[in-house]
């Protein structure tokens, strides 16, 4: 069955784009889960997002579980959401921009000039074998078993470095057959106060360099001669330059990798292009921030959370004798979980809950957690699995409790933004592109994955 299914439409950041491994979609993957308009969403996207600890912090949810599958659908609706703005910014004409267009061109020089070192520069440089044994006794540590693997990583290191020993003979060989011009008086400290960024500094062949990039591209450093570090920054651009085209003549704009990095770039760069075009649109006025923050506090305020740690136990009896016990020094409260708690993680964690939020649990226990100081000791508090003796490691204070504080105006001003770029979000959604998610695809890959661990488990 292949059928619309409607998601919630959530703020998202942009970025998450931006590490989907280079290739995700170079070609039609089989494991395609969702489509909008002509873009496509494959699951494999989303697991490379989940795997990734810069999105998804240290706790990354183990495959067939619930926790994946949930983090799986909220990175489908923000893939959803991203994809809806770029093909928005596509038929505005936005990938029409000069600032847009101009870094693409940078992005696309950058990738061509590594392909170039590393098919051409550092591809062309022989390493034989008695010099990968070499290397192979001296830096590899023993016992490691010289695979094939090893071998193509221990080449890879020994070209780099003859790479680096052959730098200066490098400019003299890509330079070969180049007009090169450069206008030394534009690089003169003495004009920088009335130089503009867009002075021609030098020219390739016919491709101009200008004093903004060669600016942009000096190392600063106390007690270097300015006029040296600026040509140093301009033989940089004029090799750049070479290499890319030589890179272009080469045909490498037809590589993969090359085509797969710039289209994931011009992707990214253009979906957040028109994000911030779309948040200076929608920049509200104070008295409507305002005015959003009374509707929505609960929202925008988050509530002071504790890190808890608790021993529970059968009767108020023992929880006494055990409080008494721990404030006289006799036992930790680390001891006091592992060997006397009765709730069965209290071995593994050592009655250390996490952090907890006020009104979330049983109300007595609750009313006990927020009454401590840190590292208090109180209790006991009894509940439905027994009496509760309860320590406050760390507290973190409520934030964005009062409007008149810069910090909350600012925090109600970006959810209020995040919140109309939600909506515009979901009627491009309804009014302009279709969007399709594949539930049985989703499902039948899921318990795929779900059978193959169950598989792998029980040998």
């Amino acid at each position: 069955m292949t059928r619309s299914w409607k998601l919630t439409v959530v703020s998202f950041w942009v970025f998450l784009i931006a590490i989907v491994a280079p290739a995700a979609r170079a070609q039609e993957p089989q494991d395609v889960i969702a489509r909008v308009g002509d873009q496509t969403i494959s699951l494999h996207e989303i697991d490379t997002m989940i795997n990734s600890s810069t999105v998804v912090g240290l706790d990354i949810p183990a495959p067939g579980t619930p926790e994946r599958n949930a983090a799986r659908l909220s990175l489908l609706d923000k893939m959803i959401s991203a994809d809806l703005l770029y093909l928005d910014a596509l038929k505005t004409g936005l990938d029409k921009n000069p600032d847009y267009q101009q870094k693409v061109k940078t992005f696309e020089d950058n990738v061509l000039v590594s392909l170039y070192k590393e098919k051409v520069l550092k591809g062309d440089l022989p390493v034989s074998e008695s010099e990968v044994r070499d290397y192979y006794k001296k830096n590899i540590a023993a016992g490691t078993e010289l695979t094939d693997d090893v071998k193509l990583g221990i080449e890879a290191t020994i070209r780099k470095e003859k790479f680096k020993a052959r730098n200066e003979g490098m400019r003299q060989k890509i330079r070969q057959g180049v007009k090169v011009t450069v206008v030394t008086k534009e690089l003169e400290p003495a004009g920088d106060s009335s130089r503009k960024a867009s002075v021609i500094v030098a020219r390739v062949n016919s491709e101009e360099i200008h004093w903004g990039e060669v600016k942009a591209s000096v190392t600063s450093g106390a007690g270097k001669d300015p006029q040296k570090q600026r040509m140093n920054a301009l033989d940089g651009l004029i090799d750049e330059r070479i290499m890319a085209a030589k890179a272009r003549e080469m045909g490498l704009e037809k590589d993969p990798v090359f085509q797969a990095r710039v289209n994931e770039f011009k992707k990214t760069s253009l979906v957040n292009l028109h994000q911030g075009m779309l948040f200076k649109k929608f920049s509200p006025q104070d008295s409507e921030v305002r005015s959003y923050y009374e509707k929505n506090k609960n929202k925008i305020i988050q509530p002071e959370v504790r890190n808890v740690q608790m021993v529970v136990l059968k009767t108020r009896k023992e929880a006494e004798d055990i409080k008494k016990r721990i404030k006289s020094k006799k036992m930790t409260f680390f001891e006091a979980a592992r060997d006397y708690s009765i709730d069965p993680n209290a071995k593994q964690n050592l009655g250390q809950i996490g952090w907890v939020k006020q009104g979330t649990g049983f109300p007595d226990l609750d009313k006990l957690t927020f009454s401590l100081k840190k590292d208090q000791l109180g209790g006991p508090a009894e509940t439905p699995v027994g009496w509760h003796l309860v320590k406050v490691l760390d507290i973190r204070d409520a934030l964005y409790t009062n409007i008149k504080d810069k910090k909350t105006l600012d925090q109600t001003r970006r959810t209020l933004m995040h919140e109309k770029l939600d909506q515009y979000t979901a009627k491009l959604r309804k009014e302009k592109f279709t969007v399709t998610v594949y539930e049985d695809v989703f499902g039948r890959l899921v318990d795929k994955e779900a059978k193959t661990i169950t598989n792998e488990a029980a040998r």
